[in-house]
C-alpha cells in the first residue's frame, strides 16, 4: 500500500492472467480491516483500468487474506465477512504471537508451534472459518510437520499447504487415523499448560501410527 502504483501494476497483471486458469488473490500480512479494504479498493481500480483499456479479464475472482498477524487472528470473524477464503500462515503467526524473532539466536529456541497460545489461536481461527463456511487452509512449516498432523485434523483443518516432498508422509498419517481420534487428540493437547507437554504428547500419539515419522 505504500507503493500503490506498483501494487496496481501487479494486480492488473494478475487480472490479465485470470483468463488462463483458476486465479485467486491473497493479500499477505493484513493487520486490520482498513488495510484489507484499501487492498480491495486497489483491486477495483485495477479492474476499472483494464475495462477502460478494453483488456479482457475475469471479474469473479476469489479474494482472501493470509492470517499471519495477531491482529488478523483476533479480528478474523470481521475479516472473513469481506473475504472469500483465508489461509493461516503459521511461520509468521507463531513468531508474532510469541514475540520471537527466529533469526535471533538468543530467542529462536522459544519459537514453537506447540505453545498453548498458538494452539488456542489456531482453534479459534479454524472454528470461526468453519462456522462462517469460509474455506480455510494452513501453510508454513507446521503444515508439513508430521507431529502436528493429528492435532490440525482434530482442530477441524481440512486444507493443508506444504512442500511437495512432505506430502507422502502427511498423507500416510491422515490415512492411518480417523477424525474422531484426531479430535480426541486435539482436545487433550489443548488441555496442557506448556509447550513441552504438548510436544511430548503429540510425538507419542504420532509414533503409534507412524513411528518412522518421529
Amino acid at each position: 500500500l505504500r507503493n500503490i502504483n506498483l501494487f496496481k501494476i501487479q494486480l492488473r497483471a494478475l487480472l490479465r492472467a485470470s483468463l488462463e486458469g483458476d486465479l485467486r488473490i491473497m493479500f499477505p500480512l493484513i493487520t486490520g480491516l482498513m488495510e484489507l479494504r484499501q487492498a480491495k479498493m486497489a483491486l477495483g481500480d485495477a479492474m476499472e483500468d483494464l475495462e477502460e483499456a478494453h483488456v479482457p479479464f475475469k471479474r469473479d475472482i476469489a479474494v482472501g487474506i493470509m492470517v499471519e498477524t495477531p491482529g488478523a487472528a483476533i479480528q478474523v470473524r470481521e475479516m472473513m465477512r469481506e473475504c472469500d477464503f483465508i489461509s493461516i500462515g503459521t511461520n509468521d503467526l507463531i513468531q508474532y504471537t510469541l514475540a520471537v524473532d527466529r533469526s535471533n539466536e538468543r530467542v529462536a529456541t522459544l519459537f514453537t508451534a506447540s505453545h498453548p497460545a498458538v494452539l488456542h489461536t489456531l482453534k479459534d481461527i479454524i472454528h470461526k472459518a468453519s462456522r462462517a463456511q469460509i474455506p480455510c487452509s494452513l501453510c508454513g512449516e507446521m503444515a508439513g510437520e508430521p507431529m502436528y498432523t493429528l492435532l490440525l485434523l482434530g482442530l477441524g483443518l481440512r486444507r493443508f499447504s506444504m512442500a511437495p516432498n512432505d506430502i507422502p508422509e502427511i498423507k500416510k498419517i491422515i490415512r492411518s487415523t480417523s477424525i474422531a481420534r484426531a479430535e480426541r487428540i486435539a482436545k487433550k493437547a489443548l488441555s496442557f499448560d506448556t509447550d513441552r507437554q504438548v510436544s511430548n504428547y503429540l510425538r507419542d500419539e504420532t509414533r503409534k501410527i507412524a513411528p518412522e515419522s518421529i
